[in-house]
């Protein structure tokens, strides 16, 4: 097995609008994709995002099973050209902080921080070095 690379992060939202609209909002950029229930009502939207065009998707938690309510578990970290202004558009956009700005290992450009967007999802963000070794010279930030 070879894991190739990150193909979805799905959020769940009990107010699946509202998560859009946010999420809109603080992308600035609509989702792309709407999937909908038996009865015509949104339950999946999903957005693609950055130099890979990778998929955020937002799920009406009633699908959600036995997912626990709360926060926890993994965290996807998705690199920021400037984690601090990140961080404080999230929280100024009505998120709250989950970890807060944190150096992962002394001098090596790894910096994470997360917070809890208003749907209660953890969502990631990291100046990574690794990412923008990896990423085309043309798709760099100047």
């Amino acid at each position: 097995m070879q894991l190739r690379g990150m193909a979805t992060v799905s959020f769940w939202a009990a107010d699946l609008d509202a998560a859009k609209n946010w999420y809109a909002d603080l992308l600035g950029v609509e989702p792309y994709f709407v999937v909908r229930d038996g009865e015509g009502r949104p339950a999946y939207y999903e957005f693609r995002l950055g130099d890979y065009q990778h998929e955020l998707g937002l799920i009406d938690r009633r699908y959600a099973g036995d997912v626990p309510e709360a926060p926890g578990g993994s965290i996807l970290y998705w690199h920021v050209d400037d984690l601090a202004a990140a961080v404080r558009e999230l929280l100024a956009a009505g998120a709250r902080e989950h970890q807060p700005i944190t150096e992962r290992g002394s001098g090596t450009g790894f910096v994470t921080a997360s917070v809890i967007d208003p749907f209660g999802n953890i969502l990631g963000v990291m100046s990574n070095p690794h990412y923008l070794d990896i990423l085309p010279e043309s798709r760099r930030p100047s």
